[in-house]
């Protein structure tokens, strides 16, 4: 009799249901999409119901189409989208508002008022005060909707990451938990000591009885029947936010290994181990995990402008058709243009740190055409992640030999070489590409015994670039990018 292990991947654009059998192999996807409730202010929402209801549809859907014994189900796993802050009713179960997307900025002021705070925040948290993370929201819900005052007053507000709602309507217990990986993702959470710091929880206008239990990633979260899906509940053993699933689900379970996801923007996150290492250079300090009994730290960077790059060039200048022509046209470009573009449409994240700061292409001769420019734009790409991975050489004081690369751009042939040139590294792209949904069916697995750690990850295979440029050709045109950056920030 086969056994399956069946996960969510909560994401920000929509839910996917996901099964993996015996060996770890995905065997049937299913996807439903949710609204984007986006109001005149630019405020970002999403309803947690529609959630929920889809969270519970996604499973119903897949297992469905995989033709799987439902009765072969032995366990449950959810990653989800990080920051994403929900109140809701203990007693009800109802949410007080809708939940707060993490590009929801609207907590700024907020932000403001803890100012004199912030240095603290950081050493305790990890991160840099912003009203991307979820306290600033969670005090925005305490302050503007006066059901969720009330409730606090009476210590029947609870309070949680999109993980932590789910598992509070998924389990038969109501079990109002969460995992490290997503606590620390709060900025309410010391990720020193291992528990809510209480000052700034109080400081955020927030009751300690709002506050989930945080449990290893590996835990047994409750018993769920996924809205009377199962005849039989089963545990949920694997709760990880998206990027940390990925992480291992890119198998980067020892410090020092790194994985690079492409997207829209970009998320670049290292293991760095057993022990945290706050850094002051603009990268965040998070948990990884905590899985079999022991938690481990990560780095984060983070990029706003990289797969937005290759779209800015088909939808708003025309400059292709479709995005691999940019490779194509990359593929031709004069190897010795110097033309640089810097995408700082919105300022310059890590490790610059400029809000001020313009796009710009710069080094344009007589020569540039517009193939060239197009190399440029790729070209970008690889030396923003370069720019973050060195630094995250700098400070954790290891060497990085090997990327583990995931996303859509990484089917761009030409970005992926430079990426290896650039960064000094083997680039490492797996043909699965659920790697969040995969992270946290594989920690369930291993959790239930279905997995072995050393054995499930030997069976992912892999495209792979090696470095090919020479030292000095590499040394030459990285100097170039930052002195390129340099004449883009603001002066």
């Amino acid at each position: 009799m086969s056994k399956y292990i069946l996960a969510v991947d909560q994401s920000t654009q929509g839910t996917k249901g996901l099964i993996f059998d015996e060996e770890g192999k995905l065997v049937c996807r299913a996807d439903r999409p949710h609204e984007q409730i986006v109001n005149e202010k630019g405020w970002v929402e999403h309803d947690p119901i529609e959630i929920l209801n889809n969270t519970i549809a996604v499973c119903r859907d897949v297992t469905e189409k995989s033709g799987i014994r439902k009765s072969d189900i032995v366990s449950f796993g959810i990653s989800n989208q990080r920051e994403t802050s929900v109140a809701w009713n203990k007693q009800t179960g109802r949410p007080v508002y809708n939940a707060i997307v993490w590009q929801c900025s609207r907590a700024e002021e907020i932000c403001e008022r803890h100012s004199s705070e912030a240095e603290r925040i950081r050493k305790a948290t990890g991160m840099k005060l912003s009203p991307y993370f979820p306290a600033s929201k969670l005090q925005w819900i305490i302050e503007i909707i006066p059901d969720a005052e009330e409730l606090a007053e009476n210590n029947m507000l609870a309070v949680g990451t999109i993980d932590s709602w789910l598992i509070f309507n998924l389990t038969e217990e109501h079990n109002h938990k969460t995992d490290y990986s997503n606590a620390s993702r709060t900025q309410l959470f010391d990720i020193n000591k291992l528990e809510w710091d209480a000052e700034l929880v109080k400081s955020f206008k927030l009751p300690m009885s709002a506050m989930p239990e945080v449990c290893m990633s590996d835990s047994d979260f409750g018993h769920t029947t996924l809205g009377g899906l199962l005849d039989v509940p089963v545990s949920i053993h694997g709760v990880l936010g998206d990027s940390h699933g990925a992480l291992f689900g890119q198998d980067c379970r020892l410090p020092g290994q790194l994985k690079a996801t492409y997207g829209t923007g970009s998320s670049v996150m290292m293991n760095i181990g057993t022990r945290p290492i706050i850094s002051d250079k603009g990268i965040v300090t998070s948990l990884a995990w905590g899985m079999n009994g022991k938690v481990e730290y990560c780095f984060e960077g983070n990029l706003n402008y990289t797969g937005a790059v290759l779209r800015w060039l088909e939808k708003d200048i025309h400059l292709i058709e479709r995005a691999h022509e940019a490779d194509e046209l990359a593929e031709t470009a004069n190897k010795e243009d110097k033309t640089y573009f810097v995408p700082a449409f919105t300022g310059l994240g890590a490790p610059y740190w400029d809000s001020k700061a313009t796009g710009m292409f710069t080094g344009i001769t007589r020569t540039t055409g517009r193939a060239e420019m197009a190399k440029a734009c790729i070209e970008c790409i690889p030396y923003q992640i370069t720019d973050l991975i060195d630094l995250m050489r700098e400070e954790s004081g290891r060497t990085i030999d090997v990327i583990r690369a995931d996303g859509g751009p990484t089917a761009n042939g030409y970005m992926m070489q430079f990426q290896s040139d650039m960064s000094k590294a083997v680039v490492q792209i797996p043909e699965l590409q659920e790697l969040s949904g995969m992270g946290a069916a594989y920690a369930a697995g291993i959790a239930v015994g279905l997995y072995s750690p050393d054995e499930i990850f030997k069976h992912i295979n892999y495209t792979q670039y090696s470095p090919k440029m020479d030292a000095e050709r590499q040394k030459k045109l990285y100097d170039g990018w930052r002195a390129a950056v340099g004449q883009a920030l603001h002066h």
